[in-house]
């Protein structure tokens, strides 16, 4: 043996040792860690269906195809990682024997041709990465970068191990097959070397010696080099961008929805040690009882989980409506300094009362700094919002409640993170216990106790966008003793029965059902407000309230099917009512419309001329249409909406470029509709310019929410001359009306109501 392979082999095998026990050390760290959090047993249901979907996810990457030429990139880099993996395993051996093969599988023709096929395609993957993130660098693009706020320094180590691991890889499988063919071996062919066989050739004037000892050496450093990046990450245990590989195995199966669902829609419940707190068991809680979170070790552990997770890619944030909108939320970085929190605080929650006293003082400081407060950041540099050593807080308040709980960050997490759980927990605390939120929810929820809407208003006004309909509304518990008589129950909504254009959109869907024969029944002053703005702000105890009435209203009567115009509503009854006992089969007026426009019973004719009709909505010749966050993204209903305007004779449709999944936001969700938006641009404003670009006649949406903050931003846009006034912002309900036959039912309709769409999983 020569000193060469002696040395080569003392210094990679204590190298060695090392970083397998640092990294042993760093998995019953990060175990720890895990432990501190709050017990969540609903994630570890159905076990062959969180297994399949992991494999979905992992070997289909579903997520990561948003970005096609990142996805393909990334999926050699990655199945590189555990195919490879026995190319280090051969450099151990080669440090002993430089003609060393895999025991059993040894110079199986299929083994090689996949080594070097991955090998190659693993060495253009991450130079591709490579060059997308210097393409889309800060340095260049600042804000816009999905990188801005992303540690570099962990970034490029990463990239720099893969390459190196990578040549290294081509490098041995060349000059194995040199020494092969210098020695006379029957396997030192182009079949056994059908990718590097070209690299052996440039060695071919070296002796056998010179051959074995660049084998040594080329083995070695490729030891080195997977060894370094091990112990680098063991002492990192923030460093996401290299514990994702192990990690995000563990947060895609223990995912909200074994099926694979994004985890959207429902909120989950406020919880205290794994148990749901409603009005009956709070009474039952220890006075310390923290509801939401208030502190890091509140979180349970997945969320925990999530947070270590984090590989800051930057989806969420180049998606985010707020960072978009130069406010200081950025879902990456909220997580990302969670993270390092989490971490920072852990020896010290880990620690025996008594041993506290010798810990460090930034642990210390991690220990006794509030989780959200007021952490003095420039608005100018919004990186400073996310200070774990501000003066008085982890995550500024006004990270917290910039957040529209849109979903855009969770529906583009490739390892499914579960940022707007977090978010409202945090919010909890702080309405909960802290009683600390923005001064205009107090009016919100003052209105929501007292009057049972947002707007204040009496209960008495609920019918009146009915006036003067050519036929009779009936109401559930009047008109109608149970709603089995009728088809469906019609759920108005406060904006739909308050709100003067979303009256508009509610009148619309009436006549029309009307039209199709289809019977249904309303609320009127029994309807309240479902809860959501409530819950989305962190009152989950108003929203408990509001929600148990109305389903105790909804199961006296009957319900079972409910139709509803409004995106909010429709999530709310439909995923969050099961929470408190309300199980009904809930759908969007625009499915069910769409229904039976295709079994027509509902006939759009062709576009009237201006002067034959009095509604402006049907005289459009070109739309585009802004998917609802709480419709698209939290529910999964795209198709029907366009299926409607697709079915209107001389209308075009002209698709914005974000939209569907990748739908911007309007604005009003998380409760903000109510909140002054004092920070950076209008989301609204954003939103109906990139409307206003498409040169649509009109801007259609399927949510009242969406239609006052789009119509307020389209009435700027024409103060200011920058848009026609003669565009307008109309439920698609509002054109389907005005394109139906009216002279009288269609000869096909019929008392029967069809069966409504299903909503497709989100």
């Amino acid at each position: 043996m020569s000193a060469l392979q002696i040395a080569a082999l003392v210094i990679c095998l204590a190298v060695t040792v090392v970083a397998v026990a640092l990294f042993a050390k760093a998995i019953g760290r990060f175990t720890a860690v895990f432990r501190l959090g709050q017990p969540d047993p609903t994630r570890t249901d159905d076990k062959g269906a969180r297994t399949a979907t992991l494999f979905r996810e992992f070997l289909g990457h579903t997520r990561m195809s948003r970005l096609p030429v990142v996805a393909a990139a990334h999926w050699f880099v990655m199945v590189s990682f555990g195919l490879l993996f026995f190319t280090l395993v051969t450099a151990y051996g080669q440090l002993f024997d430089q003609t060393f093969a895999l025991p059993l599988i040894g110079h199986l023709a299929p083994f090689e041709w996949l080594t070097e096929v991955i090998g190659w395609l693993s060495f253009a993957g991450i130079l591709a990465l490579i060059a997308i993130r210097q393409k889309n660098h800060p340095r260049t693009l600042a804000r816009r970068s999905r990188f801005f706020g992303s540690t570099f320094w962990q970034a490029y180590f990463v990239e720099l191990v893969i390459l190196g691991v990578v040549i290294c890889v081509l490098t041995l499988r060349g000059l194995e097959y040199a020494l092969g063919k210098a020695d006379g071996e029957s396997t030192a062919t182009a079949l056994h070397y059908p990718l590097t066989s070209f690299i052996g050739n440039a060695f071919s004037g070296m002796s056998t010696g010179g051959l074995e000892a660049a084998i040594v050496t080329v083995a070695a450093v490729k030891i080195l080099i997977s060894m370094v990046w091990m112990i680098t990450i063991s002492v990192q245990p923030t460093m996401g961008v290299a514990w994702h590989r192990f990690l995000a195995f563990f947060n895609i199966w223990f995912k909200r929805h074994a099926d694979g669902r994004t985890s959207l829609g429902a909120l989950q419940p406020l919880k205290v040690k794994g148990e749901t707190v409603d009005f009956e068991n709070i009474e039952e809680l220890d006075e310390d009882a923290a509801l939401g979170v208030g502190k890091v070790e509140d979180f349970t552990w997945k969320g925990l989980l999530d947070f270590t997770t984090c590989t800051e890619c930057g989806r969420c944030q180049s998606q985010c409506p707020a960072w978009n909108t130069e406010k200081p939320l950025s879902p990456k970085m909220l997580v990302m300094t969670m993270r390092e929190h989490a971490h920072a605080k852990a020896p010290w929650l880990l620690a025996a009362e008594g041993d506290r006293e010798g810990l460090p003082e930034e642990t210390k400081a991690a220990a006794e700094v509030a989780l959200v407060g007021d952490t003095g950041y420039d608005i100018t540099s919004p990186l400073t919002a996310y200070n774990p050593h501000g003066p008085d807080a982890v995550i500024d308040q006004d990270v917290l409640w910039s957040c529209t709980t849109c979903g855009a960050c969770v529906e583009q997490c490739p390892v499914d993170i579960e940022h707007v759980d977090s978010i409202v927990d945090m919010r909890r605390y702080q309405v909960l216990i802290e009683s600390a939120f923005p001064s205009e929810l107090g009016g919100l929820f003052k209105n929501l106790e007292n009057k049972q809407n947002p707007w204040g208003m009496s209960a008495r006004a609920r019918l009146d966008w009915a006036k003067d309909l050519p036929f009779e509304v009936k109401i559930a518990g009047q008109d109608v003793e149970d709603l089995s008589e009728v088809d469906y129950l019609f759920w108005v909504g406060c904006a739909g029965a308050y709100e003067d254009r979303a009256k508009k959109t509610t009148r619309a869907v009436a006549e029309l059902l009307n039209t199709a024969g289809v019977s249904f029944a309303v609320l009127g002053d029994g309807e309240t407000c479902t809860g959501d703005p409530a819950r989305r702000a962190g009152n989950e105890f108003l929203f408990q309230m509001l929600a148990q009435a109305n389903v105790e209203v909804l199961n006296e009567v009957g319900a079972k099917k409910i139709v509803v115009t409004c995106a909010h509503c429709f999530n709310t009854i439909k995923n969050e009512y099961p929470q408190v006992g309300g199980q009904y089969e809930v759908v969007h007026h625009t499915q069910l419309l769409n229904r039976l426009v295709r079994e027509k019973k509902l006939v759009p004719v062709s576009r009237p001329a201006e002067a034959d009709t009095a509604n402006v909505a049907s005289t459009a010749e070109s739309v585009t249409y802004h998917d609802p966050c709480y419709l698209g993204r939290h529910n999964g209903v795209y198709s029907p909406p366009r299926e409607l305007i697709g079915a209107l004779p001389g209308v075009e449709l002209r698709e914005m470029p974000r939209n569907q999944e990748k739908s911007f936001c309007c604005g009003a969700g998380g409760a903000r509709m109510w909140m002054e938006e004092k920070l950076g641009t209008r989301i609204n404003t954003n939103r109906t310019t990139e409307a206003l670009d498409t040169g649509a006649d009109r801007i259609a949406v399927g949510c009242p929410f969406c239609r006052v903050m789009l119509s307020d931003g389209l009435t700027s846009k024409q103060s200011e001359g920058e848009a026609r006034e003669d565009v307008e912002v109309v439920d698609v309900a509002q054109m389907l009306l005005a394109a139906v036959r009216r002279g009288g039912e269609p000869e096909t309709a019929t008392a029967t109501a069809p069966e409504p769409e299903p909503a497709p999983t989100a």
